[in-house]
């Protein structure tokens, strides 16, 4: 009897499925159709001169499209009523009412994150949510919950439209939204540009791009300015240091602007204007605004440096007569040395079959880096920087540390081999990355249903939304969360600890593949600046702005003191 009423329930789940799959199919015929007839009726003025033959057509069009806009509604309001009945073993925040939910309560601002610590402390590991009768979610916040997510296979997960769809125009199918055997191609060709032989030839560039700061820092405290905004400093400086790791470029852009530079500070900031207007989710009607407009010219100025790049570095190969095949373990040491950036690498990557990516694969992986590279590194060295001015002993003891380490150094820079060298000063930034994490959340989606503690079912379809910040802050596993303290990274203490309690990069097969050259990114700059002076912050009470990364609203202002420093 169990296993007939087991096989009763599954037929009835997959024939629920099958239905939803249906419903889900016609929105998106009805999408399609809506916007071609938009289309058609934008253009019909041109097409038909006879007053009459016009008012007919434009009345046709217009009961069709009222027709077409109903079934849309009918398709939205069917399929979260199927949603809110499936979710109904999580727990739903109180709402306005059933049609509307939760839409509107989602705010990146500071207090957006105070509601996201209530929800926390009120439902423990996770909740349902409703966008309207647009989009439903599951919020989870509790390493157990977000573990056996973050760890399913590749092949069933998913980026969904809602948080990356705005990104494609600029990024395309790169690592980051592609899915399936696609994602799992670039994947492997690109890990070994992540590799710690080729990461050790970018510490070179992280150490002369912090000391272009540091030396425009020392100019502007001899004019007076020691309060500055470490957001619009440290950009410059990441943005710097990956254009050279990315391109061999060498743009100065922390002394001078360029078109580039600003095409690509335009797109995050319109991203982020998009995500907050319902209507610009519409293609249709956002590729027709003035703010879609500036978005393609934006993306067609970052395109065609990055195209310009490639096929340039494309030709300079072919010219070297670079080997086809890197098989042999002196080809792969003599690729190592020669190959200095990015571009380079992805030119020269070969996948089992001998085939490499092409140059808009290339280019779509070369502005994801650019794209994902600069603010989030930004975002957590600026923090990390903010929270050791709140704690002047921790931040002593990071600057003795770093100090020790350099005594008796021709030089300053710092060197791979220093980076395991700086236990306590990685603690600190592991603590500001739990407690500021520069991306608050991640989604994801699934092909199939999804299982999570307490017998709980994820259907299929359903956006997961994976609150990075919610997890670092569940008190259940981080006493006093918004206590800054390095210790709890200390080794003694971080045994028994959850294994996903920490993911300020994800976690799992698509985990952020450029984790480590983040991390050398933060040692390296966090331990000159340290070195070289004192940080501190003034009375004002700074307030979270969590946008595409984790920001302050109004910057974030911080004083600076030179401190003398043995020189070359």
């Amino acid at each position: 009897m169990a296993l007939v009423e087991r096989l009763s329930k599954h037929v009835a789940l997959e024939k629920l499925n099958l239905r939803s799959q249906i419903f889900y199919d016609s929105m998106a015929i009805v999408d399609a159709v809506l916007g071609r007839l938009l289309d058609a009726l934008l253009g019909v003025g041109d097409l038909l001169s006879p007053l009459s033959s016009l008012s007919v057509l434009l009345q046709l069009t217009a009961l069709v499209l009222l027709f077409l806009l109903l079934l849309r509604f009918t398709c939205l309001l069917w399929s979260h009523a199927q949603f809110n009945r499936r979710l109904r073993c999580f727990s739903k925040p109180p709402t306005h009412n059933w049609l509307m939910g939760h839409l509107g309560e989602m705010r990146s601002t500071e207090e957006g994150l105070h509601a996201v610590d209530q929800l926390v402390r009120t439902y423990k590991h996770s909740c349902s949510w409703f966008l309207g009768p647009f989009y439903s979610l599951v919020r989870l916040f509790h390493p157990d919950f977000v573990k056996p997510l973050l760890l399913a296979p590749a092949s069933i997960t998913v980026k969904d439209e809602l948080f990356y769809g705005f990104l494609k125009p600029w990024l395309g199918q790169s690592i980051l939204l592609s899915n399936g055997e696609e994602w799992s191609r670039r994947r492997r060709l690109l890990t070994p540009a992540f590799h710690f032989d080729i990461l050790r030839n970018y510490v070179k560039i992280f150490n002369h791009s912090t000391d272009i700061m540091h030396a425009k820092w020392r100019r502007l405290l001899a004019d007076g300015e020691s309060r500055l905004d470490m957001f619009n400093q440290i950009s410059m400086m990441t943005l710097d240091s990956l254009l050279k790791c990315t391109f061999s470029y060498n743009s100065n852009c922390q002394e001078s602007s360029s078109e580039y530079i600003a095409a690509i500070l335009q797109l995050s900031d319109l991203i982020i204007d998009r995500r907050g207007r319902i209507l610009h989710h519409w293609d249709w009607w956002y590729w027709r605004t003035p703010e879609g407009q500036r978005f393609q010219q934006a993306c067609n100025v970052v395109h065609r440096f990055t195209r310009t790049v490639v096929q340039e570095r494309r030709d300079q190969l072919l010219q070297q007569r670079e080997p086809e095949s890197h098989t042999e373990k002196k080809d792969e040491e003599e690729k190592k040395k020669k190959v200095a950036d990015f571009i380079d690498l992805l030119l020269l990557s070969k996948d089992e079959e001998g085939r490499g990516l092409s140059d808009e694969e290339i280019k779509a992986e070369a502005d994801t880096f650019m794209f994902g590279g600069h603010d989030t590194t930004a975002s957590g060295i600026s923090w990390v920087l903010y929270n050791l001015s709140q704690n002047q002993d921790y931040q002593n003891r990071c600057r003795d540390e770093v100090n020790n380490l350099l005594q008796d150094r021709q030089t300053e820079d710092i060197e791979w081999d220093d980076l395991n060298n700086l236990p306590f000063t990685t603690m600190c930034i592991k603590e500001s990355l739990r407690l500021h994490s520069p991306v608050s959340a991640v989604t994801r989606r699934y092909t199939e249903d999804m299982h999570v503690p307490g017998d709980r079912v994820i259907p299929k379809g359903s956006i997961c939304l994976l609150s990075i910040y919610g997890v670092h802050h569940n008190p259940e596993i981080w006493p006093d969360p918004d206590v800054y303290n390095p210790m709890r990274f200390d080794p003694e203490n971080s045994k028994g600890r959850s294994s996903h309690a920490f993911i300020p990069f994800s976690s799992g097969p698509r985990n952020c593949i450029g984790q480590k050259f983040a991390m050398v990114e933060l040692r390296v700059v966090i331990a000159l600046t340290i070195r070289r002076y004192r940080v501190t912050s003034g009375p004002e009470k700074i307030k979270r702005l969590p946008q595409l990364v984790l920001r302050a609203e109004g910057g974030l202002w911080l004083h600076l003191e030179t401190l003398d420093t043995p020189q070359e």
